[in-house]
C-alpha cells in the first residue's frame, strides 16, 4: 500500500442515530446496512440506542486493537464517560 507510518483509527460513540447519519453523509461515509437497520429500529429509544451502539463500538475497538492498531483516538464530543464505559469494557 506504500503507507509507512502508523495510522490511528478514530473513533465516534454512537449515541444518536440522527447524529451518525450527519457526521456519515458529511465526510462521505456509508453506514453499514445492517448497522443502521438495527439502530432505526430502535426508534426514539435513545437508551436502547446508546447500549447499541456502546456494544457495536467495544467490538469495533477490540477488533481494530487485535488487528494491529497502533492506539484509538475517540471523537468524544461531550460524552467521556461513554468513552470510559468502552475503555473498561476493553479491560485498558
Amino acid at each position: 500500500m506504500g503507507i509507512t507510518i502508523p495510522i490511528v483509527p478514530g473513533i465516534m460513540p454512537i449515541t444518536n442515530f440522527s447524529q451518525l447519519a450527519r457526521f456519515s453523509d458529511a465526510c462521505g461515509a456509508e453506514i453499514p446496512r445492517w448497522l443502521r437497520l438495527k439502530l432505526q429500529g430502535y426508534g426514539d429509544d435513545t437508551a436502547a440506542i446508546r447500549a447499541c451502539g456502546l456494544d457495536v463500538v467495544t467490538s469495533l475497538c477490540d477488533r481494530l486493537l487485535k488487528g494491529g492498531a497502533p492506539g484509538l483516538h475517540f471523537y468524544t464530543l461531550n460524552q467521556a464517560g461513554l468513552i470510559s464505559t468502552i475503555w473498561q469494557r476493553l479491560g485498558l
